[in-house]
This record gives C-alpha cells, sequence and structure tokens, in this order.
C-alpha cells in the first residue's frame, strides 16, 4: 500500500493555499507521496471554471477569487473543514467518481457518528441533511493528479452563503455541525474527517507534519 503525508496547516490564505498546490502538482513525479492538507481560510468567495451565468455575491465586502476547480461559487471561513486532495489517481487506480464518493461518505460517516442522517446527490455533488447543504467539494486534475477538495460546515458565520447562490443553485440553504446538535470544534472535526477519508482511500503508513 501506498504512504500518504497529511500536512495540517492551520488558518491560512486561499490564494497562497491554491497557488501552493498548484506548484506541488506541477512539481510532483512518479514518487511523490500524495497528500492531505487540513485547513481553513478567512472569509472567501470562490468562483469555479462552471461560472457562467453565475450571479455575483450581492455584498461586497468578501473578495472573489476566480478558481480552476470544478463547480460554480461556493464560500469559504473560519469554523469551515476543508481538506485538500493531493492524490495521484492513475497511481492509486481511482476514478474521479471514487475520489468524490470517498470525500462525500467521510463527511457522511462523520455525521452518522452523531446520528445525523446525510446524503449525497449525483445530479448536485456535496451532501446534504435533508434540503440543507453542509459539505461541497471540487476537484481539478492535472495530468491524473488531484488538487483542491472538500469542506465541511463546522461552526462558522453562515450569512455569507446568503449573498450567493451556493453551488450555482438558486435559494439552497446551508446548515452545519453546530445547528445539528453536534457538540465538536474544529480539531476533533478536521481529525475524525481525516480518519474515515484516510480509511476509506486505503493508505499504508500514514505520516504527520504541521505548517507547509
Amino acid at each position: 500500500m501506498q504512504d500518504l503525508k497529511i500536512r495540517n496547516l492551520g488558518l491560512t490564505d486561499y490564494q497562497q493555499t491554491w497557488h501552493a498546490m498548484q506548484a506541488f502538482t506541477a512539481q510532483r513525479n512518479a514518487e511523490t507521496t500524495d497528500e492531505l492538507w487540513l485547513t481553513e481560510h478567512d472569509a472567501v468567495y470562490t468562483l469555479g471554471l462552471n461560472r457562467k451565468e453565475v450571479k455575483p455575491p450581492t455584498r461586497d465586502d468578501i473578495p472573489v477569487v476566480l478558481v480552476d476547480r470544478g463547480g460554480k461559487i461556493t464560500y469559504h471561513g473560519k469554523g469551515q473543514v476543508i481538506i485538500y486532495l493531493l492524490i495521484d489517481l492513475k497511481r492509486k487506480n481511482l476514478s474521479i467518481r471514487q475520489i468524490v464518493s470517498a470525500m462525500e461518505n467521510s463527511m457522511i460517516s462523520l455525521l452518522a457518528e452523531y446520528q445525523i442522517q446525510a446524503e449525497a446527490r449525483v445530479t448536485a455533488p456535496g451532501v446534504y441533511v435533508g434540503e440543507k447543504k453542509i459539505g461541497a467539494l471540487g476537484l481539478r486534475l492535472k495530468n491524473q493528479c488531484s488538487y483542491h477538495g472538500l469542506s465541511l460546515n463546522v461552526d462558522m458565520d453562515l450569512s455569507p452563503f446568503a449573498a450567493i447562490d451556493p453551488c450555482g443553485y438558486q435559494g439552497q440553504e446551508v446548515t452545519q455541525t453546530r445547528d445539528l446538535g453536534i457538540a465538536l470544534s474544529m480539531e476533533p472535526a478536521g481529525k475524525k474527517l481525516l480518519t474515515y477519508l484516510t480509511n476509506d482511500l486505503q493508505y499504508g503508513k500514514v505520516t504527520h507534519e504541521s505548517g507547509a
């Protein structure tokens, strides 16, 4: 089984982290160890490649960054767990569908641990509790290597979502673990999510590092 490196980056600037993912992917080779990056970001809207006809945010106090992942518009902010997946899909023998399912299942399993039933939707990627979205995902592939990843709303100010059509869906409501009665802070939420994700992806030796 292949090894995996997990980096706990703490609070990071979105654009700096995005560019670091691009650089890592451009420079990696057949021997480069796959990595998962755990982080959270200051308030930012990100607009993916499927940005045609996406309405801009109705507030101008949060920056908007045009990015190279799939999908439309979403929001990131403090109190949201983010895991970026820098994986050689060809070497790992993974399809896009499999890696998307692994991301969705990790969030569904975490919520199930607290008796919250969640689901994924084929027509609208992400994780939902009832009609409310709690987890989002988006990826980019370059030479069969992935970057970007998933976000899970834990304990954040959700009001910025009201200024956009989350992931392009008008009127899409959002929720978070705190509002579902789950007493879980960011650090344990990130650790639990990483555990579910790494178990699903089936790596051998897993090492942990702090910082970039």
